[in-house]
């Protein structure tokens, strides 16, 4: 493989801190081939060591399901992955942040499980966000605004009627609030 060393013991201590990796340490070497394999494409074009360490968690945790899905150890059930020695609970997944509930649905078959965490760590990452600029200036009511319109589907204009602000004023804050979420995402 054509990886450098300090990639390499990324890998290593990624698998390791994985919460599926207790219980399943004799495919170790499965599952780091695996993840070594995933990422190949990525690692030279990731400049970003934070970014690097996202992205290598999402695949190592794919290939460590794709692993044991392989060795029999999983089993798919409509909530996701069980191990074959239990039984399924359907459960919803859902995350909470600060009064904001952000769930997840039954996801496309065609998304990678890849693609699938980055788009729950995109969620979680604007959530956050949008969160710390409300409770830095919670006159503002990013928040709201941001529920009325992406949540509830709302206009400006209807936005400015419910809050009592020009559509102006709302037009501004929601301006404020996508340029604060690219220049988290820069």
């Amino acid at each position: 493989m054509d990886l450098a060393q300090d990639k390499l013991d990324l890998i290593e201590k990624i698998i390791r801190n994985d919460r599926k990796f207790s219980n399943n340490e004799d495919l170790f070497d499965d599952f780091f081939n695996e993840t070594c394999k995933r990422s190949l494409g990525i690692v030279n074009i990731v400049t970003s060591d934070a970014a690097l360490e996202a992205y290598l968690k999402k695949i190592a945790t794919t290939s460590i399901l794709n692993v044991l899905k392989d060795s029999g150890r999983l089993r798919r059930t409509k909530s996701g992955f069980t191990p074959t020695g239990e039984v399924a609970v359907d459960t919803t997944i859902s995350n909470k942040f600060e009064g904001i509930e952000v769930s997840y649905n039954n996801f496309d078959v065609a998304i990678s499980p890849e693609e699938i965490a980055i788009q729950k760590d995109t969620v979680k990452q604007i959530a956050d966000l949008i969160c710390k600029l409300d409770d830095e200036d919670p006159n503002k009511q990013y928040l709201q605004i941001y529920k009325l319109r992406y949540d509830n589907g709302m206009t400006q204009k209807e936005i400015s009627e419910e809050l009592g602000l020009s559509q102006s004023e709302v037009s501004k804050r929601l301006f404020k609030l996508m340029k604060k979420v690219k220049e988290s995402f820069n």
